[in-house]
């Protein structure tokens, strides 16, 4: 009997089990669940509190020039210079100015000798009533021209309006300056003011006198302010109308520039979508997101939100979130997009 043919038939025998559909050479891997907690989305009321961001600025702030021109002689010596009310900030040269000065003067005695001259004469009737108005007149051109240059060579000299910090140098020694023209800006920041926006919504909630806490984050620290002042007309821009808040800066730490986040306490409550600050989760980016679930597929997917100001440990949620979803308020930390979970109780 030939060996052969039963060997092939074997062999086709072999590879026919092996390779029949019923075969599988792997069993599937079974994905297990994420098991989490979840709670549905509503709205709490929270507290009258708007949060806005600002800059800094001076209670006043002026740009100070000379009245007349000239070559600048002296200025202050560094930016950021605390400076008294009346101190001596800048000059410039004089020289022109003394000049002119005792030309006047020389005028004026000279006039006023010609007038006591003539003046004798009038008495004695020796001097017509029209020629002696005419050297009174002539006397007091003399004097109001010696008047000019004395204010002049005053103005030659630059004093501070009033206690500050000079902000700005914009002219140096040896440049020449024209009149009027601002040679340094000193801001008074005894006081200081927050400029902030606030959106054409929120604009009612916001009134002067209302308390603010102003946190500066260079400083590490928290202040106490009023609304002072409530914009009557929106950026074109922004649309958003410009609020300012009063702080004290008694130490003078506080410094124009700086950045401050505020809260403004309106006085009113309001309906919000609030969430535990822990169920709140930062992607690479910074952005926050939650996790919510779908209850047809048992999945859980991120969701992106903005978010609005804190209240003790509940963070307003501004949008991202509708009322009633499911958010996952525990073992959200385990989840990534679309992974499949178990709600437990």
């Amino acid at each position: 009997m030939n060996s052969k043919p039963i060997c092939l038939l074997a062999l086709l025998t072999v590879m026919t089990f092996s390779c029949g559909p019923d075969n599988k050479s792997s069993v599937a891997e079974v994905v297990q669940p994420i098991s989490i907690k979840t709670a549905p989305v509503s709205t709490s009321e929270t507290s009258g509190s708007l949060q806005l961001s600002g800059n800094i600025e001076g209670n006043k702030t002026v740009k100070l020039g000379f009245m007349v021109a000239g070559k600048l002689q002296t200025s202050p010596n560094t930016e950021g210079q605390l400076v008294k009310k009346g101190q001596l900030i800048g000059s410039l040269d004089p020289s022109n100015y003394a000049i002119a000065k005792e030309l006047a003067d020389v005028q004026v005695r000279q006039v006023q000798d010609e007038y006591n001259r003539l003046k004798i004469l009038f008495e004695r009737n020796s001097l017509s009533e029209s020629d002696f108005k005419k050297v009174n007149f002539t006397l007091d051109q003399a004097r109001t021209q010696q008047k000019l240059h004395t204010k002049n060579l005053s103005d030659t000299k630059l004093y501070a309006p009033m206690d500050g910090i000079i902000l700005k140098k914009i002219s140096e020694v040896g440049e020449i300056v024209g009149t009027g023209i601002p040679v340094v800006v000193l801001s008074d920041i005894s006081k200081v003011k927050v400029n902030a926006y606030v959106p054409e919504s929120d604009l009612g909630a916001v009134k002067i006198g209302h308390k603010a806490t102003v946190t500066i984050a260079a400083l590490g620290k928290d202040f106490d302010g009023l609304v002072t002042e409530v914009g009557a007309a929106a950026d074109p821009t922004s649309r958003a109308f410009t609020i300012k808040i009063e702080l004290n800066n008694p130490n003078m730490i506080i410094k124009p520039g700086m950045v401050a986040e505020i809260a403004v306490q309106t006085g009113q409550t309001k309906s919000a979508i609030t969430l535990p600050v822990e169920t709140v989760l930062k992607d690479v980016n910074g952005e926050s997101y939650v996790y919510v679930v779908d209850p047809k597929s048992n999945k859980a997917f991120k969701r992106k939100i903005a978010l609005g100001a804190m209240d003790q440990n509940k963070i307003q949620v501004l949008s991202g979130l509708e009322v009633g979803e499911q958010l996952v308020v525990g073992g959200q930390n385990k989840l990534t997009e679309g992974s499949a979970v178990q709600i437990i109780k």
